[in-house]
């Protein structure tokens, strides 16, 4: 087994090396057809595409850093360790590397996938499920390089996207296709992964309901809010999934281990105590006993009631003037905290958002279900119409903070960014529209690929 291992290993590298390898058979390597034989070879590619989400540029780090960080949820301390300071100042170069980082290791992890895909195992259940949770992580991987290098699909879906790679092939030079063919791609990966993945394990895989959510998700995206509360009231209605109560939230945020019981968590990126990035994980740049870099923006901070659970993940305290310290990921020694990507607090605000065109009464039933069930002494809301929309966008940056959402909400919904005096005096207003809300082709791409355009600004 560990010479299978090995064998795949090695292919997956090779990919990436000289043309010579795609006409002959490597005598060191194998192929895809030879490798790929069994659902068993299957199931280690795909623990390998799982493991390439866990990259520091992906979610082991920086996507949900530069998703808040680019908003108005967090701000780069004074006293830092120089990571994102480009980002908290609107700044960022075309060779800066956490954008080439998302870049390299987001096409990584397409090409892992696009290698399962590529393979003819498919006759049992469990070769459906290993083939859906595939399609899954590639719409989830597109999803995200679409929403941080091109513009929202809301402002003009003709424009340009990113490159669309379903096969390897050394000697292409790929253009970017546009918004609309990516987004495309991703809902057509979506449906297929809903289609054919029937089994649950836990929140560390893909399952049935979570591409469902990450479905709702990029319909919000879309603007298409009828596709998005279908899809929504899909996962609250049969996913089978539970909010966690009052009581139980905090500990919910302490457990570092995958959940196996439903509990709110929809998908999630694993860490444990031997898989881990050790001091470049999430919660290290947060954790005043790491880097220490990252703190709650004040007037979010004051968002909170006092009896709002959500607030005590907070801890006011003193770094270079007063500072907010977030404590929703603490396991930063032993077993390592898991990113949530998808969660079911999430799709509830889906479906509130959705909901307002068509059910006001169902839009305030869905935005409750958050709001008092986090902070027990709120009786709800009752407002309406445009009123209604901003208690939403409230709740949704309140309930997803620290967890990168904010940015692609403000972006989607074209506005404008309004910091608070935690952030440098020129970076406080970030009008949409505005070029350096896209981040930069990096500048290697554009040297190695005379048919890459980069985005307007840099």
């Amino acid at each position: 087994m560990k010479m299978k291992y090995y064998f795949i290993g090695c292919f997956f590298f090779l990919m990436s090396c000289s043309k010579d390898y795609l006409e002959k058979k490597p005598y060191n390597a194998l192929p895809v057809e030879d490798a790929l034989q069994s659902e068993a070879d299957i199931q280690v590619a795909l623990r390998g595409a799982y493991a390439s989400l866990r990259n520091v540029d992906l979610y082991g780090r920086t996507i949900p850093i530069l998703g808040d960080l680019m908003a108005d949820v967090i701000y780069q301390s004074l006293s830092n360790s120089n990571r994102y300071t480009f980002y908290n100042q609107y700044g960022t170069p075309v060779v800066d590397g956490n954008a080439l980082g998302m870049w390299t290791a987001g096409y990584h992890t397409i090409l892992r996938v696009n290698n399962i895909l590529s393979s003819t195992i498919d006759g049992t259940a469990t070769a459906r499920q290993y083939r859906g949770e595939a399609h899954a992580i590639r719409a989830l991987m597109y999803f995200e390089l679409v929403r941080f290098f091109a513009k929202p699909f809301t402002d003009n879906p003709s424009d340009v996207g990113v490159p669309i790679i379903t096969k390897f092939d050394f000697g292409v030079k790929p253009k970017r296709n546009t918004i609309a063919e990516v987004y495309a791609l991703i809902l057509d990966d979506l449906s297929k992964a809903y289609n054919l993945m029937t089994q649950t394990t836990n929140s560390s895989q893909f399952s049935k309901y979570a591409a469902r959510a990450l479905e709702a998700k990029v319909h919000l995206s879309k603007g298409d809010m009828a596709n998005a509360r279908t899809a929504a009231l899909d996962v609250i209605n049969n996913g089978g999934f539970a909010l966690v109560g009052s009581n139980n939230y905090v500990s919910y945020w302490q457990n570092p281990a995958p959940l196996s019981n439903k509990l709110e968590t929809l998908f999630e990126v694993s860490s444990d105590g031997v898989a881990n990035l050790g001091f470049d994980a999430l919660g290290y740049i947060y954790s005043q006993n790491g880097y220490g870099d990252m703190i709650c923006a004040s007037d979010l901070y004051s968002l909170y009631s006092a009896t709002d659970v959500r607030r005590l993940l907070l801890t006011p305290g003193t770094r270079s003037g007063p500072a907010v310290f977030v404590n929703k990921y603490t396991n930063i020694v032993t077993d390592r905290d898991d990113t949530k990507v998808l969660r079911l607090s999430d799709v509830y605000l889906i479906a509130a958002e959705a909901s307002l065109g068509t059910n006001e009464s169902d839009a305030r039933t869905y935005l409750n279900a958050i709001a008092t069930r986090r902070d027990p002494s709120f009786i709800g809301y009752v407002s309406t119409g445009a009123t209604l929309l901003e208690n939403i966008l409230t709740e949704r940056r309140k309930e997803l903070a620290f967890e990168g959402h904010r940015f692609h909400d403000l972006n989607r919904l074209k506005r404008t960014i309004n910091r608070s005096t935690d952030y440098p005096a020129s970076a406080r207003t970030i009008p949409y529209p505005f070029n350096r809300r896209l981040l930069p082709i990096p500048q290697a791409e554009m040297d190695a690929n005379p048919n890459m355009v980069q985005n307007p600004g840099y």
